[in-house]
């Protein structure tokens, strides 16, 4: 064992040094997960962890009052992209260290090694960031419900046309987050975007019926 050791390279030390720890903390992250009590953390929530954590930092009026607002969460927005998490980094470490590992072994200059490591390592944790997001925006989708959005104001994203003719997209509040939903009308004129809306009911399963405010 020892004797294996001694005939590699340093850098391809540093490398399994680096991927054979992470590996296992990425191991035991990942059977905690499967037994339920496996979590996650933001390492910085106000850095790149939260991108465009606001829809243009406003907020209709009716929702949050007349002020700005500067942390609206969705996970259906880029504020539920969350790159540098402890398994994100447990995650880039792992790629990272293997891949020098198998890149050094194979006689790669290390000039070489090192930025083609870093650059799978930060594919890996934006690849997982990017999971996340996707099994958060499911799990909002399945527990929030359209009917709670009723008289509640908004603001209209996308123009909606007139008379049900077609659908447009809302950013209104539903069960204490500021996410974006289809909606129709019954208006006569189509609602611009930017307008000023009251959500007055449901239609089917994902459409909101609103009027202009």
């Amino acid at each position: 064992m020892f004797e294996w050791w001694n005939t590699l390279s340093l850098a391809t030390q540093i490398f399994y040094c680096i991927a054979v720890p992470s590996s296992l903390v990425l191991l035991i992250q990942t059977l905690l997960t499967f037994i339920g009590i496996g979590g996650d953390s933001d390492i910085d929530t106000d850095g790149v962890g939260d991108i465009d954590g606001d829809i243009d930092g406003e907020a209709p009026e009716g929702v949050y009052g007349d002020g700005d607002v500067d942390d609206v969460s969705d996970a259906e927005g880029m504020d539920g992209l969350r790159i540098f998490t402890i398994r994100g980094i447990v995650a880039f470490l792992v790629v990272f260290g293997w891949v020098g590992v198998a890149m050094d072994a194979s006689g790669v200059s290390l000039f070489i090694t090192l930025p083609v490591a870093f650059v799978c390592g930060l594919a890996m944790m934006l690849s997982l960031a990017f999971i996340f997001r996707a099994i958060m925006k499911l799990r909002s989708d399945g527990n929030t419900d359209n009917r709670n959005a009723v008289g509640t104001a908004g603001k209209v994203q996308l123009t909606i046309p007139p008379a049900r003719s077609g659908e447009g997209k809302v950013h209104v509040m539903l069960q204490g987050a500021y996410v974006e939903r289809n909606a129709v009308t019954d208006d006569e004129e189509a609602i611009p975007t930017g307008a000023e809306i009251i959500v007055v009911g449901v239609s089917g399963q994902t459409d909101l019926v609103v009027k202009r405010k």
